[in-house]
């Protein structure tokens, strides 16, 4: 009970950390992904490599996982997530230990692995989102997609798979202030200078750099929100445990030493 207890006190201050980094960086991915969305829908037919569409041959997946266990289904949940694209056409990018273990040991095709600390830096980021452009770019896969846990709350984390590559409408989140594609803005028109391929070139290499890091610092407020989580009940049932095993102790010690009272007294009877 005490080692579960001191996991939960450190899980607990790693957790405010990590919810907190992830929370504040939200507002500006929602509004970069907004832009980018607007900025598409204004420039038309604009023909870019990493807005190519292509026919299905083979498939990224960046896994983005757990470094350490001790996190209840969390782990498990995202995994179950992850293994329903055929092995046949997908290669897999790992991120963190408990992803990389599982991507080798199911017998799927590793191409890269990387690591991120307990508070993942946008330095850690930039290499995973360059070596999954650079697949594309080259044509070795025809989309990449990102499978991580999105955080909702302590309680709550939701295991999902979210559009990377090409560029577009991220199906798997709903993002506050988005208009449908068919709407019409009622926001001023934008203008590009010097010209719309130009700034949005620009854009793109930043905007995956940025979604690859906010997926990480998600994917890290949910582990430590689940192993806080985790810890917390493993206190609670051995708490539970210890007070049942001490009231049958106590029982049947009270028990023994009634029955030891009796001998006693029912010696002296026989004595008289």
């Amino acid at each position: 009970m005490q080692i579960t207890r001191a996991m939960q006190m450190v899980a607990s201050a790693k957790m405010r950390k990590a919810q907190q980094a992830a929370l504040i960086t939200r507002p500006f991915g929602q509004f970069l992904y907004r832009f980018q969305r607007r900025a598409l829908a204004d420039a038309g037919h604009l023909t870019h490599p990493l807005l190519a569409v292509r026919p299905f041959r083979t498939r990224g997946v960046i896994l983005i996982g757990a470094d350490k266990g001790l996190c209840g289904a969390l782990s498990s949940n995202l995994l179950r997530v992850a293994v329903q694209f055929d092995p046949a056409t997908t290669v897999y990018i790992g991120v963190g230990k408990r992803a990389t273990q599982f991507i080798v040991r199911t017998g799927r095709r590793l191409i890269a692995e990387f690591t991120c600390t307990d508070a993942p830096r946008f330095a850690e980021a930039r290499p995973i989102a360059a070596f999954a452009r650079d697949l594309f770019l080259k044509q070795e896969v025809d989309e990449v997609v990102v499978v991580t846990t999105r955080y909702v709350n302590t309680l709550t984390q939701q295991a999902g798979v979210f559009e990377f590559l090409p560029i577009g409408e991220i199906k798997g989140l709903e993002i506050p202030g988005l208009q449908p594609e068919s709407a019409s803005p009622d926001e001023a028109d934008l203008v590009f200078e010097p010209n719309t391929e130009a700034m949005l070139g620009y854009l793109f290499g930043h905007y995956l750099n940025i979604y690859i890091y906010r997926a990480m610092l998600e994917a890290k407020a949910s582990e430590q929100s689940a192993r806080m989580v985790a810890m917390k009940n493993a206190t609670d049932n051995a708490t539970e445990l210890i007070k049942d095993l001490t009231l049958e102790y106590n029982t049947l010690r009270q028990g023994n030493i009634t029955k030891e009272l009796l001998e006693i007294q029912g010696g002296q009877l026989g004595n008289d």
